[in-house]
């Protein structure tokens, strides 16, 4: 499920410029195939950094995600059966099924996502979101 969001830009005139040369000379297809290019180019130069951070999370008690995190049954299951809490945390879009509410509420301590979180108004209203 790759879903596209739109994005505003604000570019001085000499970089807008300078992109519609090169459109307009067939390197790009449109202004937002050349940002959406040197966009990627820029995340894949700073891959390290990204990963470095979810290296961090990783290793503490988060469910950490970056893109779209589906909280599963099974992954509630295995943190119940373990005694412990979790934390979640992300960026992107967190899909909780309300079917899951009371599993949720015994086995996560907080939900800190930079995005969306798609869930019940229970849980809306359990973690302040």
């Amino acid at each position: 499920m790759d879903k596209n969001e739109k994005v505003s830009v604000n570019m001085n005139i000499g970089t807008l410029s300078q992109i519609d040369l090169l459109v307009d000379k067939g390197f790009y297809s449109n202004r937002s195939d050349f940002i959406n290019q040197a966009v990627r180019e820029c995340l894949n130069h700073k891959q390290d950094r990204i990963d470095e951070e979810k290296n961090k999370y990783d290793k503490c008690n988060f469910i950490w995600f970056l893109g779209v995190c589906n909280l599963m049954f099974q992954e509630l299951m295995k943190i119940k059966e373990n005694g412990n809490t979790k934390k979640i945390s992300g960026y992107g879009m967190l899909y909780i099924d309300e079917k899951l509410d009371s599993l949720v509420m015994e086995t996560i301590s907080a939900i800190n996502v930079k995005g969306k979180v798609l869930c019940s108004k229970t849980i809306k209203d359990y973690y302040n979101l």
